[in-house]
């Protein structure tokens, strides 16, 4: 009887070690439900770009839609590294609100896809952790653009709005930032595919650190000025990363989006990245897909 249970035992701990050891060593949450962008598109296709790393572990919160009872949306951020936001739509219950505030400065990592820049204006908090933001009656009393002149970051306090985009246009990010874990190894620029270019986001702009920027002409609706593409805030004890591309699935088939979210989502959750350059990466003339 001892040594059949001493067997049973092994055999139970030999699983148990199996599948810790094929578990992904990250935890994402996805939130979405709401979005004047399509989530039901995008979302999927997010899921599955971070789970074929082998990284990361993806759940979806959906949220209930616009102008139904919220009060019942409480998902549990504390149990991931990672929570992104692919949602901008009505305000979350106060509980919510103060549960993400206190998930990310205890450490948690929060990554904001495209146009969940828009959401939650008038949530202080929200807009300190996300650092620039756009649309949603944002404007100069909500802080200044961070725009990069002479070779520097500036703060430009200019009145005006926050946020809009010129058609949808192929562009160059140029890395300006080069030691971050996120941009370290790539090259110092590469091309996106056609995609919505934003600008004239603003916000607290606190600890924020620009790591590439893209040059919006004004002959294509943009301000003529090298707008923040990718950034990050730290925030308490936590991170956050901010990537401006990726209008539909379509754009997010561009390998600047994959590897670019993949590493910010990797950074977010740990502090660091792991994952090396891919031999598809663009290069500063050309852009690159993926099926």
């Amino acid at each position: 009887m001892l040594r059949k249970n001493w067997l049973l035992a092994a055999i139970l701990w030999f699983v148990a070690a199996a599948v810790a050891i094929a578990a992904p060593p990250y935890k994402v949450l996805i939130v979405d439900g709401q979005n004047l962008h399509d989530w039901k598109g995008t979302t999927p296709v997010l899921k599955q770009i971070l789970e074929e790393t082998g990284l990361f572990q993806v759940d979806v919160a959906t949220s209930p839609p616009k102008g139904a009872d919220m009060s019942g949306f409480k998902p549990n951020f504390a149990a991931y590294h990672a929570v992104v936001s692919n949602y901008q739509g009505d305000p979350w219950p106060e509980e919510t609100k103060q549960a993400l505030v206190d998930y990310v400065k205890n450490g948690g990592g929060l990554v904001i896809f495209h146009f969940a820049c828009a959401a939650f204006p008038d949530w202080k908090e929200y807009n300190e952790m996300i650092g620039l933001g756009g649309w949603g009656g944002r404007n100069e009393k909500w802080g200044p653009y961070v725009r990069w002149r002479d070779g520097k970051f500036v703060r430009d306090t200019s009145p005006g709005k926050a946020g809009g985009h010129g058609p949808m246009q192929p562009f160059q990010l140029v890395v300006r930032n080069a030691e971050h874990p996120i941009t370290k190894g790539l090259p110092e620029k590469f091309m996106h595919v056609p995609d919505e270019l934003y600008g004239w986001l603003r916000g607290p702009a606190e600890n924020l650190t620009v790591l590439a920027t893209a040059f919006a002409p004004k002959e294509k609706g943009g301000a003529d000025e090298h707008e923040p593409i990718l950034f990050t805030v730290n925030y308490g004890k936590g991170r956050v990363f901010q990537n401006a591309l990726g209008h539909t699935a379509k754009e997010l088939k561009s390998v600047a989006f994959i590897v670019t979210f993949q590493r910010g989502v990797e950074w977010a959750a740990s502090g660091k990245v792991t994952q090396k350059l891919p031999d598809d990466f663009p290069t500063a003339d050309e852009a690159t897909v993926r099926p």
